[in-house]
């Protein structure tokens, strides 16, 4: 497959204090288009910004500036020189507690509460995790998305990791990349399951209203794992797995199998079980997160308890079922 190039002669002026990456193109990513495979390997970043940054001869592929057009073979090294949005504006910090259950100088892992949206986006520009971030840990402000490198849903509680430097921001996104970061989240969904399984469905935005996914042919790979925990009259509590970490991945994938979440709303089933549960919100819960240490290289692993909501829809489930 040739090379698609538009200069062999780079002439690299870059900003002294800019974010440098140096990358490998992955040998599952040859035969893709080189925006395609850059917004996987960076997926902080949209595939728009990348297509603008190869354009303004940000990137460099074995020191040839590329086209758009441009497809990869594997192994290509790839120069980036990340540029900061012209058009984004600088987030406010926000003294807003969070509960920290590790944290040393290269990443931190938050129990985050139901309620408590991510990162600033529409609607919600302030009193994100974000923001309260960049008022404990300053420092995060010079890294992509103020170091965060995976998301929880806003009505979704539990454990997610934060990086605090470049190296550990570049090594968590890897590791992601790579599936050896651990996540186990324990969901209460309608229906009596029977039997362990796993969910192999493609994602895509959903084209009929782009705040939703969709499983579908030409989406993304997905894929969950799930055990019965335990079972309820008409509710099973089940922990699923993630080998990927699509949007809303579990919410979808246990309304493509007839199970949706408990408190369910966006994905709920056009047959839900005959007694509806009072539960504000989907009854999800990040409870296990696992991964390598960046600069130890050791693996570590965190737990957190379910939160009080959650933890009494269990108890009075308990109760009814004596």
């Amino acid at each position: 497959m040739e090379k698609d190039t538009e200069d062999s002669s780079p002439d690299y002026k870059v900003n002294p204090s800019a974010d440098i990456r140096e990358l490998v193109v992955p040998d599952a990513e040859g035969g893709q288009r080189l925006d395609q495979a850059l917004s996987r390997m960076l997926p902080e970043f949209s595939r728009n910004r990348i297509q603008n940054w190869i354009r303004a001869r940000k990137i460099a592929v074995d020191d040839v500036f590329p086209n758009t057009k441009m497809k990869v073979l594997g192994g290509e090294n790839v120069r980036v020189e990340i540029e900061a949005d012209p058009n984004a504006t600088p987030d406010a910090a926000e003294a807003i507690p969070l509960e920290v259950v590790f944290e040393d100088p290269m990443l931190m892992v938050i129990n985050k509460p139901v309620g408590l949206v991510v990162h600033p986006g529409s609607g919600n520009r302030q009193g994100t995790m974000l923001n309260a971030l960049l008022h404990w840990v300053p420092q995060v402000a010079e890294l992509p998305r103020a170091g965060i490198v995976h998301r929880l849903d806003k009505d979704t509680s539990g454990l997610l990791v934060v990086a605090k430097t470049i190296k550990a921001h570049t090594d968590l996104v890897r590791q992601l990349q790579a599936r050896t970061v651990k996540r186990e989240y324990l969901a209460l969904v309608y229906g009596e399951i029977d039997r362990n399984g796993t969910v192999n469905a493609p994602l895509a935005r959903d084209p009929h209203n782009r705040v939703k996914r969709t499983v579908h042919s030409m989406g993304k790979e997905a894929i969950t794992h799930y055990e019965v925990v335990e079972r309820f009259p008409g509710v099973t509590l089940v922990r699923c797995k993630l080998e990927t970490g699509r949007t809303h991945q579990i919410r979808v994938h246990m309304q493509h199998i007839g199970h949706p979440l408990v408190g369910e709303d966006t994905y709920s089933a056009s047959r839900r079980s005959h007694h509806k549960l009072p539960f504000p919100r989907q009854a999800l819960h990040a409870e296990r997160l696992g991964l390598i240490h960046p600069f130890t290289q050791e693996f570590m692993q965190w737990e957190c308890p379910l939160p009080a909501d959650f933890a009494d829809i269990l108890n009075a489930l308990r109760e009814d079922s004596l």
